[in-house]
C-alpha cells in the first residue's frame, strides 16, 4: 500500500452521522473484485442524480472537487463490510478520514488498504469542520510521524493518537503480507529446522 508520511491537500466536511457503506459504495458496483472502476462508484448516488452531476454534493462543489481528506460525522462506514467502499474512496483520491468514530470492520478495512482514519473528540472534529467549511481555509496537512493535523492556513495544529503498529504500517506502506515478509528469512530458517527435527511430518 502507498506509504503515508506527510500529506497536504483540501479537506471537505461531510458531517452526516452513520454514513454507511452502501452510501459510500452502492451495491451495483460490487460486481467485481479486481478493484477497477470504483472511483466512479464512490458516493455515486450522491454525486450524480438522473445521470447528471449533483451540484449540491460537497465533492462536486468548487474548492472541494480535489479533496484528499474527508472530515466525517460519527459512525462513518457502518453497514456491510464491503472492502469496495475503501477501494472506491482511495480511487476517488481520499487519503485520510477524520472523525469521531468509525465502524469497526470498515476501520480495519481502511487500515489494511492504506486509508488512514483519525479519531478525535467531538469538539475538535467540530472545530476542524467549521474551519474547512470556509473554502478559503480548507487546506489541511496531516503529519503522521508527528501525529499532528495542521489547518486554518497553518495557524492551528491538533495532535492525534494512533496505535503504534498501525502507525508503522502506514509509514512504511506495509500491509499484513508485507509485514510478514520482513521475517521471511526467519520463517524459512524455522521451516528448515522443523523439517530436520521432525522429518516424518513432511
Amino acid at each position: 500500500m502507498t506509504p503515508f508520511g506527510q500529506v497536504a491537500g483540501v479537506a471537505a466536511p461531510m458531517m452526516a452521522p452513520n454514513v454507511d457503506t452502501d452510501v459510500i459504495m452502492p451495491k451495483m458496483f460490487l460486481k467485481g473484485v479486481d478493484r477497477s472502476g470504483l472511483g466512479e462508484g464512490a458516493f455515486n448516488l450522491l454525486r450524480f442524480s438522473g445521470g447528471r452531476v449533483n451540484p449540491d454534493f460537497i465533492l462536486n462543489q468548487d474548492g472541494y472537487r480535489d479533496a484528499c481528506f474527508l472530515v466525517v460525522g460519527p459512525n462513518f462506514g457502518c453497514g456491510s463490510s464491503r472492502e469496495h467502499a475503501v477501494w472506491g474512496l482511495e480511487q476517488l483520491g481520499i487519503r485520510a478520514l477524520i472523525g469521531t468514530s468509525f465502524a469497526g470492520i470498515f476501520n480495519d478495512n481502511c487500515a489494511n488498504n492504506g486509508l488512514l482514519t483519525i479519531s478525535l473528540d467531538p469538539e475538535r472534529v467540530t472545530e476542524l469542520a467549521s474551519v474547512i467549511a470556509d473554502r478559503s481555509r480548507n487546506d489541511v496537512a496531516v503529519d503522521l510521524a508527528a501525529q499532528t493535523i495542521r489547518f486554518d492556513q497553518g495557524r492551528r495544529t491538533m495532535p492525534f493518537e494512533i496505535e503504534p503498529a498501525r502507525k508503522e504500517a502506514f509509514l512504511t506502506g506495509r500491509d499484513f503480507i508485507a509485514a510478514t515478509l520482513v521475517y521471511a528469512d526467519d520463517i524459512r530458517a524455522f521451516e528448515a529446522r522443523h523439517r530436520a527435527a521432525s522429518p516424518w511430518m513432511f
